[in-house]
């Protein structure tokens, strides 16, 4: 149940997400406005959808002259983050109504999810702060979405500026991973997916097929390594028995 002691440090907490939702909101709703959507389609879109990187995928694509089916697969496969992201607050979530858990669950994105883990570390947090966060987050960039298709409509901004944020936004998403080899490799053949689908012509599909080559490389790399290392682990299992049996012997 949120309690009034909860909203102020939430609020604290979600402020430097909602500031940084004006540098994305305002040119995403731009984007949007440029394939026609009004400022009631896309509140609604915002507020259901709640993706930054879908919403710019969806405009992007579309000017792209992508395929429907294609935008739908792309936007669903760079959404399933969100699924590992609620999944990871699950035991945060264990003591709670249902109602809450689901809310919280259901808002939950990049941003907030950094916000939310790190104030969970610090044992003080708890769901009902960490769903205002999500709940203030979605407002403003809701609020900066429809903004942007309200400026978008008036001025007239060339869109390959308003383009660039989505670009921005993988950017971030990247170098927001933590360094491993499975996401270097993920990282590089994704790129070179999405170039080789674009020199080829396939313009179209190239972000769903480089993003599908990214998770299949890493996963196949992560596969072998964990073979590997169980390996080792029995080789050296084996020569520490040898040695032990050696010992005995003497």
């Amino acid at each position: 149940m949120i309690q009034r002691s909860d909203i102020q440090p939430a609020v604290q907490a979600a402020i430097p997400i909602m500031l940084g939702y004006v540098a994305i909101g305002i040119p995403c709703g731009i984007l949007e406005d440029s394939i026609g959507m009004n400022a009631l389609q896309v509140f609604f879109l915002s507020c259901m959808f709640y993706s930054g990187a879908g919403q710019f995928m969806i405009p992007n694509m579309w000017l792209a002259g992508s395929p429907l089916a294609s935008i739908i697969a792309s936007v669903s496969l760079v959404n399933t983050r969100q699924m590992l992201y609620s999944a990871s607050f699950a035991p945060m979530c264990a003591n709670e109504r249902k109602r809450l858990s689901f809310l919280f669950s259901a808002t939950v994105t990049d941003e907030s999810f950094g916000v939310n883990m790190a104030n969970f570390a610090t044992g003080t947090w708890n769901v009902p702060r960490a769903t205002i966060v999500n709940i203030c987050s979605c407002t403003s960039w809701t609020l900066f979405n429809v903004a942007g298709v309200l400026i978008g409509g008036a001025l007239g901004i060339p869109l390959a500026i308003a383009s660039f944020a989505m670009t921005s936004i993988f950017i971030c998403l990247l170098v927001t991973q933590k360094i491993t080899f499975e996401n270097v490799v993920a990282a590089v053949v994704a790129i070179v997916g999405v170039f080789t689908c674009k020199a080829v012509g396939l313009a179209g599909p190239a972000i769903l097929v480089g993003a599908i080559l990214g998770v299949v490389a890493a996963m196949l790399v992560s596969q072998v390594r964990r073979q590997r290392r169980a390996e080792d682990a029995a080789l050296e299992e084996k020569i520490a028995k040898a040695a032990g049996k050696g010992d005995d012997a003497r």
